[in-house]
């Protein structure tokens, strides 16, 4: 499935082989993963891109991660889901902003554009994303896309040596 969305600033697309260097950069960056994930060696990462540039449907149970460029094709970040539960259509998102381009609207505008493009192709019920409560950026994302705060999760994640909560926000479609 080849996919570009456009948005009046960015191009939301297909992962592609060319995208590598973006890949392991976004992966490897402190400060973009710090609320996320500790960080991964490259041989790690390597195969999480290689995984993600085959074919992908709903029922394969990996993320869709495409890649998100301003118009004039300035690399931006990435974005996309996975499908937690295909018979409920409920819809994990995520996203990851390079350093420089933060601060822009560019997560909020990328994944409106998914959010809407995902609602049409595949009729989803329910969006839902985990963020580490110190993560105020992304929690100002997805409350300005419409998501609620549905929970919280008290020491839910190992993250560089201490237990982190998590919050779960939902976006319901219907």
């Amino acid at each position: 499935m080849n996919i570009a969305l456009y948005s009046d600033r960015l191009i939301v697309r297909s992962l592609q082989q060319d995208d590598w260097l973006n890949f392991l950069m976004m992966n490897q960056d402190v400060e973009v993963n710090k609320y996320i994930r500790e960080l991964a060696d490259e041989s790690a990462i390597l195969s999480t891109f290689q995984q993600r540039l085959s074919s992908w449907s709903l029922e394969t149970g990996h993320w869709l991660t495409l890649v998100i460029e301003t118009l004039d094709k300035q690399f931006v970040g990435l974005t996309g889901f996975y499908c937690q539960d295909i018979h409920s259509k409920r819809m994990e998102v995520g996203y990851l902003i390079a350093p420089n381009m933060q601060g822009n609207g560019y997560a909020t505008e990328s994944l409106q554009a998914v959010i809407d493009w995902g609602r049409l192709q595949f009729d989803i019920h329910k969006y839902v994303a985990v963020c580490e409560r110190r993560n105020v950026a992304s929690q100002k994302v997805l409350t300005n896309l419409g998501f609620k705060l549905e929970g919280e999760f008290l020491q839910h994640t190992y993250l560089n040596g201490k237990w982190v909560d998590d919050f779960q926000f939902g976006l319901l479609l219907d």
